[in-house]
């Protein structure tokens, strides 16, 4: 459960991270050739890697969930037990009178 909770803290904090930290790049021309960019088109281009880089994050946060192994859910021995119990002590005989009872009552 501890793995989970990483994974998914992890992902969290790249999907803040990246987009501020692209953002800030961008508006302080840490980025080659983005000096000469128009201020409204660094605007456009800071937000738009922005929301890709999220969009990456979450995509490798579903790859991460769809490779963790998962355990198939076994039933509850003592649940089967009774199940069987009560089914073995079903007579076919008390059901079709049952139904007939039911039938004539309509």
């Amino acid at each position: 459960m501890s793995m989970v909770i990483r994974k998914f803290f992890v992902a969290s904090m790249f999907m803040w991270i990246s987009p501020i930290a692209i953002l800030y790049c961008f508006n302080h021309d840490l980025f080659p050739g983005s000096a000469h960019l128009t201020p409204y088109t660094t605007t456009l281009l800071s937000g738009f890697l922005a929301v890709i880089s999220v969009n990456i994050v979450i995509a490798f946060y579903i790859c991460m969930a769809m490779r963790e192994p998962s355990s198939k859910p076994e039933p509850d021995p003592a649940f089967i037990a009774n199940a069987k119990a009560s089914l073995s002590q079903f007579k076919p005989s008390e059901a079709e009178e049952s139904s007939q009872n039911r039938a004539k009552q309509e």
